[in-house]
């Protein structure tokens, strides 16, 4: 489980990960007499609470008041950890890149940061930089990479599109709804074309996590992956009409770890796929890895290439209406668009 993460499940076999403690709501002063903190996002306040006060009760309540109210949901990076025909990641031997002239569009990648790898190199700074090994156990830690990695892949399907990232996981994928409202907010003011958001998570009763969708309005073009939970269950925020939901392919069909559903919109390859990495730990700068984080790139990639010709907006149109279509999974974006 994540860290400072709490399993609730109050439908039996639908459990979804929280913050402790935490409570995101439009009314914050009718919670004040349970608050420690009440930090505003936005539209939204973040509350901490007192000790023993039940955050799902809480949110019931304010509900029944006709405020806006939610648990503080935890959002994981999507890479393939376990079995499967991928698992963690394995070092690789380096693979072409060519970064071609500069195109127009900025693809924002929120995720564990970036490696001062060659292909990265002019993006990379401190602040947004991998950590390897925060715990210090001389491991690289779960998630260590992946930001290098999805980026790494979207640079190579779209040379020369500028990146924009954003450490927002930590060094083992994990990041929250608040911590993902304040990062949007941020970079509202900025040029960014295409978002592309490898992670994502559950809600604790299915519905779309609150002020989300109406953060994400103020971009053209949101990708997001739909999650290695082999369910149909929809996974925030790629469930969330108007952003692009990508499932994992592998060869012709899903792969097995693949959400799949009618909240899909495409789907790309995501089994052993290989980009640019750590120089670290057995690793030269190069991994193969498996995950709906990785389709997700390449699908924000593919969205790239095409915005040398059209704006974003019309570029997702042309993307999802031409091309082979799988049920439940959407259109097929294939290596060459």
């Amino acid at each position: 489980m994540p860290m400072r993460s709490r399993v609730v499940e109050p439908v039996p076999g639908r459990p979804a990960l929280i913050r402790p403690g935490e409570l995101l709501t439009s009314a914050p002063g009718a919670v004040a007499r349970w608050a420690l903190s009440a930090d505003p996002i936005e539209d939204l306040h973040l509350v901490r609470l007192s000790p023993g006060v039940d955050v799902l009760d809480l949110t019931a309540d304010l509900r029944a008041q006709g405020h806006a109210a939610s648990p503080n949901h935890v959002f994981v990076g999507q890479p393939l950890l376990w079995g499967g025909p991928g698992g963690v990641p394995a070092p690789a031997e380096a693979v072409p890149y060519e970064p071609g002239e500069p195109g127009d569009v900025t693809v924002a990648v929120l995720d564990t940061g970036l490696a001062p790898h060659p292909w990265l190199r002019r993006w990379y700074a401190g602040e947004t930089a991998e950590v390897a090994d925060a715990d210090g156990d001389g491991r690289l830690d779960e998630q260590a990479g992946h930001g290098t990695f999805v980026a790494g892949l979207i640079v190579r399907a779209a040379p020369g599109v500028r990146l924009r990232p954003v450490r927002f996981l930590d060094s083992h994928g994990v990041g929250d709804e608040a911590a993902l409202l304040r990062a949007l907010a941020r970079l509202r003011s900025e040029r960014v074309g295409i978002l592309n958001l490898s992670f994502g998570g559950f809600t604790f009763d299915d519905l779309p996590p609150i002020g989300l969708a109406e953060a994400l309005a103020a971009f053209p073009a949101v990708v997001a992956c739909a999650g290695n939970t082999a369910s149909s269950r929809p996974f925030w925020p790629a469930a969330l009409a108007g952003v692009v939901a990508v499932a994992g392919l592998d060869g012709q069909v899903r792969a097995p770890f693949s959400a799949y559903g009618p909240w899909v919109d495409a789907c790309a390859q995501s089994v052993d796929l290989t980009s640019c990495f750590l120089d670290r730990g057995g690793f030269h700068g190069y991994a193969t890895w498996s995950g709906t984080s990785f389709a997700a790139a390449a699908v924000s990639g593919a969205l790239a290439r095409l915005c040398r010709g059209m704006p974003p907006g019309a570029a997702v149109a042309r993307l999802l209406h031409e091309g082979r279509q799988i049920p439940d999974l959407g259109v097929v974006v294939g290596v060459d668009g």
